[in-house]
């Protein structure tokens, strides 16, 4: 857990020292990556979460462009988040029309998501493999929303206020989910400690 947490700190930190950009396109080039994993931890696609990670940042460019710079992080967050909950509806709503007109359908992958290569140390890179994929697996197995706010508020930085207006709901109740996520993941990953 130790190598997880200290990955988790190092991005936090790395956040915190990042400036507000000043052009929209660097906003936007910033967030790509992020953007992407959440979609694919999310979704569990890979072409789904690109789709709606460039369906967000349209939406955002279209609609927002006038905003000020510190109002795009939520913002991009909470479309990301909607077009995220779109279309995992639609698959839904497909799965059961599949299933009534009698086709099979795929099970879903979980996203593959890799650790920073740390050193040439295999054994150490097995560890981080390890521990990286146990984390991908228990954040996975949380509630949408409590995977939403842990996402946003321990991986993305983003404060309570920015938080709840990413996910459309007050600030007590992201702390809520938050604290219900994280007891979730301490029982989940009790073997790392």
């Amino acid at each position: 857990m130790n190598s997880v947490s200290a990955l988790f700190e190092a991005e936090l930190i790395a956040q915190e020292t990042r400036a507000v950009p000043t052009s929209l396109d660097a906003f936007l080039a910033s967030m790509e990556r992020r953007a992407f994993r959440m979609a694919e931890l999310h979704l569990g696609n890979r072409e789904d979460a690109l789709d709606a990670v460039q369906d967000a940042m349209l939406r955002l460019v279209k609609h927002y462009r006038g905003k000020p710079a510190e109002e795009w992080t939520p913002l991009f967050w909470g479309i990301l988040r909607r077009r995220i909950v779109d279309l995992q509806r639609r698959r839904k709503v497909r799965s059961i029309v599949v299933g009534w007109l009698g086709g099979g359908h795929d099970d879903d992958e979980l996203p593959v998501w890799e650790p920073a290569d740390t050193g040439p140390d295999p054994l150490e890179k097995l560890h981080g493999e390890k521990s990286y994929a146990d984390v991908a697996a228990a954040v996975k197995q949380l509630p949408q929303r409590q995977r939403e706010a842990f996402i946003l508020r321990v991986l993305e930085g983003l404060d309570v206020a920015e938080t709840a207006q990413a996910m459309s709901c007050s600030e007590g109740s992201v702390k809520t989910h938050l604290s219900r996520a994280m007891q979730h993941l301490r029982e989940a990953l009790e073997e790392w400690r």
